[in-house]
């Protein structure tokens, strides 16, 4: 429509979002759909962090906040980012806001020019370039492999760095390849990023605490302190502390950035909703040992699925060493056949016909920036996730 702004010529819808509404659309028709396209855990949140919500309610805690965030949960940040990453953010260099995703728009809006470029490994999360774009800058997107882990290697990062480069775009563990960046995979990207002062570096560790095995987490500016000064180190409750639907993020960074996304925010939706502010704070402060117990669960998950999708004609699937994902290979069924009679040509031909076919919900690898993959994520029960694999085996093998 001609009234339109020409900036959303330049973005696409979530596909992410999308899968998700297909699958909720084809249930209420009746179809047998399961759904693994969805980005949270299907945990509840923990009791603890209810009470506090509701002791909050109780308080009178329900007035407009300031917009960076009540004191107790900026305080709380700040413990926070000390205690598990050894960075000193005080609370004055923290903000919390509406759920990650608006820290990181309002960290490309305060900062982007048009023609300015950020740097986005892929496959990547579905909302990074588009926000780039709203915010009238240009995503790079450097293609990953799947024999280097879907990770960033420093060569090519240090091959795409110009003096347009504004920011790197960084997300360990990943969505939705599941790679996770050791200390000395971290300390090559640092080291490159030293030799480029004017590149500042937009980390999201909102995975952090979903790491497999004997993988320990660390965040760039742990690993390289010289980088602090240009880092902002964004994290949220919604994935370890099962808190989607609460809507808190938030992040550390130098005081004129925080400040200029606080002024941003405040003309936009001024302080996230008090309610979850509080049960944040419990979120951070309070007990931790449920975190271990539902990592085991999603590390038990990943097992299965991998095993289970690797077992299928034509699927390569890789062991992913965080977050809740995997994200297996099709190109070996490019070309075949569908039960339907046609032919699939692209990663979204794949999942377009096992969804019809087969009534599974996944994700094409398209929309994160790499294919021929899918993802899929594991944040489910074991028995649907079973079923799913089995369906996706059945799938392949009607393949010709």
């Amino acid at each position: 429509m001609a009234f339109l702004a020409d900036a959303l010529s330049r973005v696409k819808p979530s596909a992410t979002i999308a899968v998700s509404q297909k699958a909720r659309e084809l249930r209420a028709q009746g179809r047998d759909v399961i759904g693994l396209g969805a980005g949270e855990p299907d945990f509840d949140t923990p009791d603890n962090i209810k009470q506090a919500a509701v002791e909050a309610i109780r308080r009178g805690e329900t007035k407009y906040t300031p917009v960076a965030g009540i004191p107790e949960l900026r305080d709380a940040i700040s413990a926070k980012f000390k205690r598990e990453n050894g960075l000193d953010y005080p609370a004055s260099q923290v903000i919390a806001g509406t759920g990650g995703k608006q820290i990181l728009f309002n960290a490309f809006m305060a900062t982007l020019n048009p023609g300015e470029e950020v740097i986005i490994p892929a496959p990547y999360w579905v909302s990074y370039p588009e926000m780039v774009a709203l915010c009238g800058g240009n995503a790079i997107i450097l293609p990953t492999t799947l024999e280097a882990g879907f990770k960033l290697e420093a060569d090519t990062l240090e091959a795409a760095i110009n003096p347009r480069t504004k920011w790197l775009m960084f997300n360990s563990p990943s969505n939705p390849s599941g790679a996770a960046y050791s200390a000395d995979e971290l300390r090559a990207i640092a080291n490159v990023l030293l030799k480029h002062p004017h590149v500042w570096i937009l980390t999201d560790d909102i995975y952090e605490h979903l790491t497999y095995g004997d993988f320990v987490f660390r965040t760039l500016a742990e690993v390289e302190p010289d980088l602090y000064a240009r880092t902002l180190t964004m994290n949220g409750v919604s994935k370890a502390y099962a808190m989607t639907g609460w809507r808190i993020g938030y992040a550390g960074g130098p005081p004129e950035l925080i400040k200029a996304i606080d002024m941003i925010q405040g003309q936009q939706t001024s302080g996230a909703c008090s309610i979850a502010q509080w049960a944040a704070v419990e979120a951070l402060n309070g007990p931790q040992d449920f975190v271990a117990k539902n990592k085991a669960v999603f590390q038990a998950r990943r097992d299965l699925v991998v095993s289970m999708l690797n077992q299928a004609n034509g699927i390569s699937c890789p062991t992913p060493q965080g977050a809740f994902y995997v994200y297996p290979s099709c190109a070996a069924l490019i070309g075949k056949t569908a039960p339907s009679g046609k032919t699939i040509e692209t990663d979204q031909d794949f999942v377009t016909e096992l969804l019809e076919a087969e009534g599974v919900a996944v994700v094409q690898g398209s929309a994160f920036g790499l294919g021929p993959n899918f993802r899929i994520s594991y944040a489910t029960s074991d028995e649907a996730l079973e079923e799913a694999c089995q369906r996706v085996q059945r799938f392949c093998a009607s393949l010709s």
